[in-house]
């Protein structure tokens, strides 16, 4: 059942529309949105979809495909469980009632002034495979009440409320690169991002020119960024960025290594690096394609697979068998993507060899036990939109 049809099965009156968002793709840029840095993701064709009605009595319902028992809460009531209270709501509703209560705050609107809504929801983004599934649940919910509720607000606001919702009503410390990615994405290109001034540049890959795809090896290792090692990790980042007297790790460069090496500890320095050397490929990316084409980039994407493995330490075996068999399987560069501990890699394969990677990516998951991988490939697309 998909979102228009949930909100039909509810009830007499059908949706006043569906709005849809992607989930995305990091093409490289791991762990320094949130230090202040440069990332440069794509939208991904799989997208989550809501439906959204009208109700009279100023309350907000949430339900979804994948959950069977529907959330209700007045609008009202938002400030009350935001971000104090999140615990009191099922984790998944957090989401989009977080980007309502986010949206409310950033526009300073009366809760009492808006009218209620059901919304229903439908998704084909993969769970806990690192392409974001929160960040298309918030791109779809704010482009959907953005409308409704007559906001007004633009595509950067939309995103800042979704980071807002996933930082303090869900409690993961994330940056802002998924939401802006969700919703900023075009066709065959990515999303250049400042991730301290947001300022975004629509930059073309040309993938399909140069006979390329993009192959996505989810692990099947499911993560969850609100709990554990993510927080631990930007903690590190935040220790090491106040030892070098800097407001963000942003402001550092690979000049500034030699000294962070003697007033830090090991760890922490090599969580610095990872930022520091991220930020550059980063920039190097984006050139290089502009250069010599996207056939050139191989090398950084693999050298940003060794800095979250040895440096950020955020990889897992699954994630290295992945990547390693991609190469020998011909891949012209291949990475871990989203934040790590599970989730999937990524690997730019010519389109003649994206069968060959797969079978020798299910193929080496299969000798070693794992849990046979999702192999597929993806296509830069468009971000959140209206559908109907």
């Amino acid at each position: 059942m998909n979102a228009a049809s949930k909100i039909a099965a509810a009830g007499p009156a059908g949706a006043s529309g569906t709005w849809s968002a992607p989930g995305r793709v990091n093409l490289v840029g791991e762990h320094t949105d949130y230090n202040d840095g440069f990332v440069f993701p794509f939208a991904t064709p799989h997208r989550t979809t809501v439906a959204l009605r009208a109700r009279d009595d100023g309350r907000i319902s949430v339900s979804s495909t994948f959950d069977p028992d529907p959330v209700e809460v007045a609008a009202t009531d938002l400030n009350g469980l935001f971000p104090v209270r999140r615990e009191e709501v099922v984790e998944w509703a957090r989401y989009p009632l977080g980007v309502a209560w986010a949206l409310l705050e950033a526009t300073g609107t009366d809760p009492a002034s808006v009218m209620g809504v059901d919304l229903a929801f439908s998704s084909d983004v993969p769970v806990g495979a690192g392409l974001s599934s929160s960040a298309a649940i918030e791109g779809a919910t704010a482009a959907a009440l953005n409308e409704a509720w007559r906001l007004g607000l633009d595509r950067v606001a939309l995103a800042r409320a979704g980071r807002r919702a996933e930082n303090d009503a869900v409690g993961a410390p994330t940056g802002i690169m998924d939401q802006m990615a969700s919703m900023l994405g075009r066709v065959d290109a990515g999303t250049f991002l400042d991730c301290r001034s947001l300022d975004a540049e629509v930059v073309d890959l040309g993938f399909e020119a140069a006979g390329l795809a993009v192959v996505v090896m989810d692990t099947r290792v499911t993560h969850a960024h609100s709990t554990g090692g993510y927080g631990e990790r930007r903690a590190a980042c935040e220790r090491g960025a106040a030892l070098m007297g800097v407001a963000a790790l942003r402001d550092l460069s690979a000049d500034d290594l030699p000294r962070a090496r003697t007033v830090m500890d090991d760890v922490t320095f090599r969580r610095v690096r990872h930022v520091i050397t991220e930020n550059q490929r980063v920039l190097d990316t984006v050139a290089t394609l502009r250069t010599d084409g996207p056939r050139a980039i191989g090398a950084l994407l693999d050298a940003s697979h060794a800095s979250l493995r040895d440096d950020f330490e955020v990889s897992v075996p699954e994630l290295d068998l992945a990547v390693d068999t991609a190469r020998t399987a011909g891949a012209i560069g291949a990475r871990m993507t989203g934040g790590g501990f599970g989730g999937a890699a990524i690997a730019l394969v010519d389109h003649a060899r994206v069968d060959a990677v797969r079978d020798a990516v299910e193929a080496a998951f299969a000798h070693a036990g794992y849990t046979a991988p999702h192999v597929f490939t993806v296509r830069p697309s468009e971000g959140a939109r209206r559908d109907t």
